[in-house]
């Protein structure tokens, strides 16, 4: 029987996932609220422009859960036309902060919205202050489904940006010729770069440990991504400069695979290094992987009209707007709603 490297062993799970349609995968940060305040504050932030206590606590127990469906092996997938559905949650200790679906023809919304105004500082209006047409952003506010019209958002985004309407959309990836080179010659750096160690299998368990310089691994990642610049879609061509890359620490960091009977099952990247502060003692990263359920839709949401919307909210504030001496001094004001009735002055003719 072959012996495969750990390396190897890494890029056959890696090959399995992208033959899959459909993959489930959870990102959780390690660190508590404690260290991520200490990051903020050895980082030297602006006056008020800390990390709030109540951000820190959201961020800290934080989990993002994402499922994916395709027509095709993920591998070949190429754009969202490819997608069946797409479902995206997080989540914290007390419960859903956020969660999106893309099932069929509609994108489906709900969010905790209490809980992050108050996390970031950043108070909404309450659902009864809205005006009767803003209709389902009421059940938005108060954490109930909402659904819009993909087609119909495509529309409103086409008439926010006009020079792009009835254009086709960039292409998203490269071709699959370019894209293997590309692949290739990552792999190649990483087996350069990178040490790999595996544990040994138990009950069909393995850990294969990466260990590599942060600095000397992204530097040369990205001199191999800049020799397809020119290949690459739009939004993939600003790449960091030599000076930011030379700013990046050069701590080892390393990341922990778990393989089960062969397939890739988590990751966990211990960042702590990186932090380059000797009170940072925990801190990483940890993706699960799982095979993907099907998106459905969920019932009850009500539709969100976006011109309805907007025409409410602007409605809304057009009717509450009040101008007073004290915004606008010297300026005269009518006691009576409308314009005065007296003639101009023959000067102002």
């Amino acid at each position: 029987m072959e012996q495969l490297s750990a390396g190897q062993k890494l890029d056959k799970a890696f090959e399995k996932l992208g033959k899959e349609k459909s993959l489930s995968f959870e990102l959780d940060l390690d660190a508590d609220a404690a260290t991520l305040k200490e990051m903020d504050e050895s980082s030297d932030p602006e006056p008020g422009e800390e990390l709030p206590d109540e951000a820190a606590k959201l961020f800290s127990g934080a989990k993002i859960s994402v499922t994916i469906e395709s027509k095709k092996p993920l591998a070949e997938s190429e754009d969202e036309k490819d997608l069946v559905g797409m479902a995206m949650k997080v989540t914290n200790p007390d419960g859903d902060l956020v969660e999106y679906r893309l099932v069929g023809d509609y994108i489906y919304l709900r969010s905790d919205t209490k809980a992050l105004a108050k996390a970031f500082d950043a108070p909404l209006p309450n659902a009864d202050e809205l005006p009767p047409e803003a209709g389902a952003l009421k059940q938005a506010l108060e954490g109930k489904w909402v659904k819009i019209n993909k087609a119909e958002m495509e529309k409103a985004q086409s008439e926010l940006n006009p020079d792009t309407a009835g254009k086709p959309s960039p292409q998203p990836s490269l071709d699959a010729k370019t894209q293997e080179k590309l692949l290739d010659a990552l792999r190649k750096v990483f087996a350069r770069d990178v040490d790999f160690k595996a544990s040994g299998e138990k009950d069909g368990t393995e850990h294969i440990t990466a260990v590599a310089p942060f600095r000397t691994l992204v530097t040369d990642l990205v001199n191999q991504v800049r020799k397809f610049e020119k290949d690459l879609p739009p939004g993939m061509q600003e790449m960091p400069t030599e000076k930011e890359l030379k700013e990046i620490p050069n701590q080892k960091v390393s990341a922990d695979f778990t393989l089960k009977n062969g397939d890739l099952t988590e990751v966990y990247v211990d960042l702590a290094k990186l932090a380059e502060n000797a009170k940072v003692k925990k801190f990483g990263l940890v993706l699960k992987m799982s095979s993907g359920e099907k998106p459905t839709a969920p019932a009850g949401a009500t539709e969100l009209k976006l011109d309805e919307m907007m025409g409410g909210l602007l409605g809304g504030m057009q009717e509450d707007e009040e101008f007073t001496e004290e915004e606008f001094p010297g300026a005269e004001f009518p006691e009576e709603d409308g314009f005065a009735s007296e003639e101009l002055p023959a000067d102002a003719a």
